[in-house]
């Protein structure tokens, strides 16, 4: 099996002992998975004999190239320079996020970058941290939820709706979501996103498309939620088709699943290998876009992205449905995603690690926490903050703190204090753990107006 073949079946059949051996192991992990390992290394030898014969071969293009002109994957080093950045609310955002930032801005490819209000300490690149880079994608600076969104889907209902229907609306939410790893609607639906030629196209791809098929319209765990609520819009468009007013609404987040997280795994690896650095920044390794491997990333992640888009209209056509109304407008944005976009007059490449979109007139929805209003807002297009703004209040409070510190039974009570139910959830997500949203917003009004509230009232998450 494909699986079993080792850098010494290489080495035996004439290989250099160098970086051209993990090319082409990883070339046979990407695209001969699964076949026997004689045909492989016959395959694998005609390349080796004759590399100019494969420079256009879909599989072994990179190892032919290789072969003809040897790059080695080098030690990258680190400016000693940071490239140019804004903080927005420093004094809110502890210490360890900033140096975070402070060494991706150090990266050869860095061009520019910003944090937001809500930042807080990530992985690679801090939640609410923005990099524009040059010509230059991070898998890691992207994340491992790809695409991960907030869809918010307004109804012609009023707000009074919920009054006396409250045990209606709990029920439509607990038979029509999805929550856990595991766990898959019974009746599955097809999306026109499965017809995409990136499954076909792309090994690693074509492996996921029965995960990606049988997740679908799914929201996993985590921070990850589906809630009824209460939208007050204060400032509308024409083309809204609906006037200022409190009205029923639902708002979801979630993300790519196991599509994207396979996807994160595999080209952080593949970036890992390619691009050496030290070890404090040792997850920011990068793929250049000019290669076959930063083209197929970013075909991946865009799917990703579309692929997480597809599941929240999934979620909120089955609620749709049991409410037997149709949304009169919806406003969504996501997070964990690159763009390519001008940045100071220079194209580049803008990772959003936990970060919203807030180009001019581009609206948005930044949650608060279960027992705090979420805001409707629209970009200003600040060049400052890469045109971006906080996808949420921002935690400041860690998972495993809040486990130790709080307690279920003071979590409930502060919920119904406000008003509000929840299904499912746990201590880790308690409103304790987050930033004052009021505090966060006041803190970015140069980079987005607020044109309406959701207030939370009933809750669904993992348990």
């Amino acid at each position: 099996m494909g699986s079993k073949l080792s850098g010494k079946d290489l080495i035996k059949i004439g290989f250099p002992q160098n970086n051209i051996m993990n090319v082409a192991l990883g070339l046979i992990t990407r695209y001969r998975r699964g076949e026997k390992k004689e045909n492989i290394l016959l395959e694998a030898k005609k390349v080796l004999e004759a590399p100019e014969k494969f420079r256009e071969d879909a599989v072994w293009a990179k190892l032919a190239e290789g072969l003809i002109q040897p790059v080695e994957a080098r030690q990258q080093q680190l400016n000693k320079q940071m490239a140019p950045f804004t903080i927005f609310g420093e004094n809110e955002i502890d210490e360890q996020a900033k140096r975070q930032l402070y060494e991706a801005l150090k990266l050869p490819i860095a061009y520019k970058g910003a944090l937001m209000p809500d930042a807080h300490m990530g992985y690679g690149l801090p939640i609410g941290g923005v990099l524009a880079t040059d010509n230059a994608v991070i898998p890691y600076g992207v994340g491992v939820d790809i695409g991960c969104r907030m869809s918010l889907s307004i109804f012609d209902l009023p707000a009074s709706y919920f009054k006396g229907r409250e045990f209606q609306l709990r029920n439509i939410l607990k038979e029509n979501t999805q929550f856990g790893m595991y766990d898959t609607h019974r009746e599955k639906q097809d999306h026109a996103i499965f017809s995409r030629s990136e499954f076909k196209d792309i090994p690693l791809l074509k492996s996921l498309l029965d995960k990606a098929y049988r997740q679908l319209g799914t929201s996993g765990g985590g921070n990850h939620f589906v809630e009824f609520g209460v939208v007050e819009l204060h400032q509308v468009a024409p083309e809204w088709g609906i006037r200022p007013g409190s009205y029923l609404a639902v708002l979801s987040h979630s993300g790519s699943r196991g599509l994207g997280a396979n996807i994160a795994k595999q080209y952080t690896n593949l970036a890992a290998k390619q691009c050496p650095l030290p070890r404090p920044v040792q997850h920011l390794a990068w793929l250049d876009l000019d290669t076959q491997e930063g083209q197929e990333y970013w075909l991946a992640m865009n799917l990703a992205g579309d692929y997480a888009r597809a599941c929240h209209e999934d979620i909120h056509r089955r609620l749709a449905k049991a409410l037997g109304e149709r949304p009169v407008l919806t406003i969504e944005n996501h997070h964990n995603f690159a763009w390519r976009e001008m940045v100071d007059g220079k194209e580049c490449v803008v990772h959003r690690k936990g970060a919203t979109p807030a180009g001019e007139g581009v609206l948005g929805i930044i949650p608060g926490s279960m027992t705090a209003p979420g805001f409707i807002v629209e970009g200003r297009g600040n060049p400052l903050s890469i045109q971006s703004a906080s996808h949420g209040a921002g935690r400041v409070m860690s998972r495993s703190a809040c486990k130790s510190s709080l307690t279920k039974s003071a979590m409930l009570k502060e919920l119904e204090q406000h008003g509000v139910e929840l299904i499912g959830g746990a201590l880790d997500e308690a409103p304790h753990a987050y930033k004052d949203i009021h505090r966060v917003m006041g803190l970015q009004n140069e980079l987005v107006n607020v044109l309406g509230t959701f207030s939370p009232k009933i809750v669904r998450m993992d348990k």
